[in-house]
């Protein structure tokens, strides 16, 4: 009887140690090891927060970089802008910059668009409206996102303005501003700061087509991520208010990162990890059967 009651104490010792590691939550988190890379690897800029304001980091470090990837839709903490010198004349749209890093137990990268990845049509690169390729894609979706058609304007006329203004190199320095794993799902979300209201920012580019866009529209910029063996290009035409505006420092100019678009991936789980406790437990349950090994050998 008294050995019976020793296997049953030992049985659901064993049972609780076991269901802990099952019910420990994977520890995932945030992107960690982040580096900058790319054939443009110099070209990002590193956003920090001051107050309900973003301010441009000179010489940022690479725990400046870490430190704003850190937050959430909720509470942004800053930005990494891939290939931040897309608005200046002279602009060679054939480089990119990464922000590569490990999220749960996977790599992850994060990259500013090229030309060809706008244009490609398989080995030419086609800038014309109607060809097959992203640049099309993405477009027919902003120009409804825009309310362009009310205005009757051409989908094709509006693409050439927006081309001719290097709107789609305009699109492709997505600002980083967090990038998350679900613990238990493996979703991947990704944060980027942008323009809440669109229309503030191209009106004054567009001229007399720019006072058709519809007030308060809404588009991220494109951001292209590798993760898990497949690349795609994400953006949203869907922001919150982020609660922060580009207003202190170098280049302020009120406006920028005012929004936060979230965009997602189907993310591979990351492994459970014992906590300590659990292990400690499993550690008493092994000494619970060396206790028994040796009471046996005593009665022999």
């Amino acid at each position: 009887m008294k050995m019976t009651f020793q296997k049953l104490v030992i049985g659901a010792s064993m049972a609780i140690g076991v269901s802990a590691i099952a019910t420990v939550p994977a520890q995932a988190g945030t992107l960690s090891s982040a580096t900058l890379g790319g054939t443009a690897t110099s070209d990002y800029s590193v956003y920090d927060v001051q107050g309900s304001s973003t301010k441009l980091v000179q010489q940022p470090s690479a725990n400046d970089v870490q430190k704003v990837l850190d937050g959430d839709a909720g509470n942004p903490t800053g930005n990494v802008e891939l290939r931040a010198s897309s608005e200046q004349s002279g602009f060679d749209f054939t480089k990119n910059t990464t922000l590569t890093g490990q999220i749960g137990d996977q790599s992850i990268t994060l990259s500013s668009l090229t030309a060809t990845d706008w244009f490609s049509t398989g080995s030419v690169l086609d800038t014309s409206y109607g060809a097959s390729n992203f640049a099309n894609t993405w477009f027919n979706q902003f120009y409804d996102a825009a309310g362009l058609g009310a205005s009757l304007i051409p989908r094709s006329q509006a693409f050439n303005a927006f081309l001719s203004i290097n709107g789609f190199q305009r699109s492709s320095d997505p600002n980083i501003s967090y990038v998350n794993q679900n613990d238990t799902t493996g979703e991947i979300k990704i944060g980027l700061a942008g323009h809440y209201n669109l229309k503030d920012y191209y009106a004054p580019l567009l001229g007399n087509l720019g006072n058709l866009l519809k007030n308060g529209f809404q588009a991220s910029e494109v951001v292209k991520v590798t993760y898990n063996n497949k690349t795609d290009f994400l953006y949203s035409f869907f922001a919150t208010a982020s609660g922060l505006t580009n207003s202190v420092g170098l280049g302020a100019d009120g406006n920028s990162h005012s929004g936060n678009y979230e965009v997602s991936i189907k993310g591979v789980p990351p492994a459970a990890v014992p906590e300590p406790s659990v292990i400690i437990g499993l550690l008493g349950v092994a000494g619970v059967f060396a206790t028994q090994r040796k009471f046996k050998k005593a009665s022999i």
